[in-house]
């Protein structure tokens, strides 16, 4: 039987306040650390990430993987040597 959003809520608090707090942490010691040779690239696509997630839209963890993800190269094989 599904949970309700109430116990959903209960039951994984913790466990994403937590998360949430590393993600702070993270920012805060990129916030400290010397900017110089930061990409840019990586640093749009965490902050995009987190926009994500305070959208009003649904599917969010696939949106997040789809923002991460290499888009599909049919010549994969020969451009790694695989």
């Amino acid at each position: 039987m599904p949970r309700t959003a109430c116990e959903l809520l209960d039951q994984e608090l913790l466990q994403i306040r937590a998360k949430i707090l590393g993600i702070g942490a993270f920012y805060d010691r990129l916030g400290e650390a010397e900017a110089s040779n930061i990409s840019q690239e990586h640093l749009e696509l965490l902050n995009r990430g987190c926009e994500i997630l305070n959208d009003e839209q649904g599917d969010k963890a696939a949106r997040i993987q789809l923002l991460f993800s290499r888009e599909y190269d049919a010549d994969r094989r020969a451009r790694f040597a695989l």
